[in-house]
């Protein structure tokens, strides 16, 4: 299964689905206008092929204050909490998974230097349910989402409604990193 955020993103989930031979795929898309992730200021979208990857991080010594995760549509709201945090002098890394399944394919050693274990403030979002991502967030980790399903409506009003912002995000990153002090 892939969700991706871009149309970046959906070119290379589309690559790996039509490169494997003996691997049912799902590629959910959303029918929301998705802004397009700037790859010269983020990391390529052929980490999509890893099932998870670092788009940025703030920490030139690999060492985030905090993760945030997402997948598909939720990836350009981390990306604006990132810039929300940097502002306020934290070090936020962005991870954007867009397949789970592949991911947890990948080495130990990749999984963990993009999610590094030690690095125990994190911030899922997704706006369905929670469904996977604890095992990524972890006993100390926020996540952001909906409890509630068939909602539907322009995805501004979605997003006022359910108060999906990047200062919200911010806001639960600060508040993980705060709770682990």
């Amino acid at each position: 299964t892939f969700r991706p955020s871009d149309a970046n993103e959906n070119v290379e989930a589309w690559r790996w689905i039509m490169n494997s031979e003996h691997t049912p795929s799902v590629l959910v898309l959303s029918r929301q206008d998705l802004p397009i992730i700037d790859r010269s200021v983020y990391a390529p979208a052929s980490g999509v092929q890893k099932g998870a990857y670092v788009l940025k991080c703030a920490a030139p010594d690999g060492n985030p204050d905090v993760i945030l995760m997402a997948s598909g549509s939720e990836v350009s709201l981390i990306c604006d909490a990132y810039d929300i945090l940097v502002s306020k002098g934290i070090k936020p890394r962005i991870v954007s998974m867009p397949s789970f399944n592949l991911f947890e394919q990948q080495s130990e050693e990749y999984k963990e230097s993009v999610i590094p274990p030690k690095v125990r403030a994190r911030v899922g979002v997704e706006f369905a349910g929670d469904f996977g991502w604890h095992k990524y967030l972890g006993f100390d980790g926020r996540f952001i989402g909906m409890e509630t399903f068939g909602e539907s409506a322009p995805l501004s009003r979605l997003l006022e409604k359910f108060n999906f912002s990047p200062d919200r995000i911010a806001d639960a990153a600060e508040g993980v990193i705060a709770g682990l002090k």
